[in-house]
């Protein structure tokens, strides 16, 4: 019986060694094989990240290549940059710089792209990035209609012959062009201004202000309504209706905008193109946009026209916004730290 005990044992034994035999090969082959998994996902996870990064590289240099406003940059160094040397002008405007610096609180400046929308991308973007609603006005019309209400309530035939900008388009399509641009424009400005978030409404406007098929449409709607207020100030006068702003009489009293079509013709198809907007039409911008647009005129350094306000005569509740110009050609963003 003992004989058979220990028979039995040792079977048992043997069998429970080759069972761990087999078992251990077993675990051995899924440690492997789970180490295999696990390098192979680090690689994997370590390629992934390494594209991505490079991927984020590449869209964030694309973005900046193409942002027409560009990220904030320190006002006193951007001045020694520009301005080097001992000549009369350059001291001048470091004079300038510094007395933006020091009394008005301006410490940085955000360029913007010089083209001939210059002005008008710098007050947009402003008015965009700062959440600033639609103008009072804007919200009691329908200005998608405004092309169709020009020709067909007021007879304007002639505004096919309206240019867009750098493209100079005029024909029969003008209608359909000037809707688009007029749709661009209220669906970003509504958009943008219902995002109460700072950073949120921020990207949306880097965004908005990278893509310049859209960019020319907003300032294309923005001449086309500087345009409609004119023609409606223009039939106010000839029906000697309600008074109308001064502005509109400094503007129609040039020789070279003496009615809509002269002004059209001779002011806003260039916009974009060859001109950029001058101080009367500043002031038009202004009072249909409802804020009051602020401007350091740096040539003007130590006369009374250094600082501006376009239009001088503003409601309180309007916003504001500023602009820094060294030549009323092209300007910049002032932006104020206290």
């Amino acid at each position: 019986g003992r004989h058979e005990v220990r028979s039995w044992t040792a079977v048992t034994k043997q069998s429970l060694c080759l069972m761990w035999q087999k078992v251990k090969v077993q675990l051995m082959l899924s440690m492997s094989f789970l180490v295999a998994v696990f390098w192979y996902c680090r690689r994997l996870y370590s390629f992934l990240a390494q594209l991505l990064k490079r991927w984020s590289n590449y869209l964030q240099r694309k973005l900046i290549r193409n942002l027409s406003v560009l990220t904030e940059v320190d006002l006193l160094g951007y001045s020694a940059r520009e301005w080097k040397g001992e000549t009369t002008q350059a001291k001048h405007m470091r004079e300038a710089y510094e007395e933006l610096f020091r009394s008005c609180h301006i410490k940085y400046l955000r360029q913007v792209r010089r083209d001939n929308y210059c002005v008008l991308r710098a007050v947009l973007f402003q008015i965009f990035s700062q959440g600033i609603p639609f103008p009072s006005w804007m919200k009691e019309r329908d200005i998608l209609k405004l092309p169709e209400k020009l020709l067909y309530s007021q007879g304007c035939n002639w505004i096919q012959q309206y240019s867009f900008g750098p493209e100079r388009y005029t024909g029969p399509n003008v209608f359909g062009k000037l809707r688009k641009c007029m749709e661009t424009l209220k669906t970003n400005w509504a958009e943008i201004s219902a995002t109460k978030d700072h950073e949120e409404r921020g990207n949306m406007c880097n965004t908005l202000f990278s893509d310049e098929s859209k960019e020319h449409k907003l300032y294309e709607a923005i001449k086309f309504i500087m345009l409609y207020e004119v023609v409606e100030a223009y039939e106010q006068i000839k029906n000697r209706e309600e008074p109308i702003h001064n502005l509109f009489s400094l503007l129609l009293a040039r020789d070279s905008s003496s009615d809509p079509l002269s002004f059209m013709m001779n002011h806003l198809n260039s916009i974009g193109d060859s001109i950029c907007l001058d101080q009367v039409e500043l002031f038009l911008l202004g009072y249909l946009l409802e804020v009051k647009i602020r401007v350091y005129r740096l040539h003007r350094f130590n006369t009374e026209e250094f600082e501006v306000n376009y239009p001088d005569e503003y409601r309180r509740e309007w916003n504001e916004i500023s602009l820094l110009t060294e030549d009323d050609r092209y300007y910049h963003i002032p932006l104020f730290r206290t």
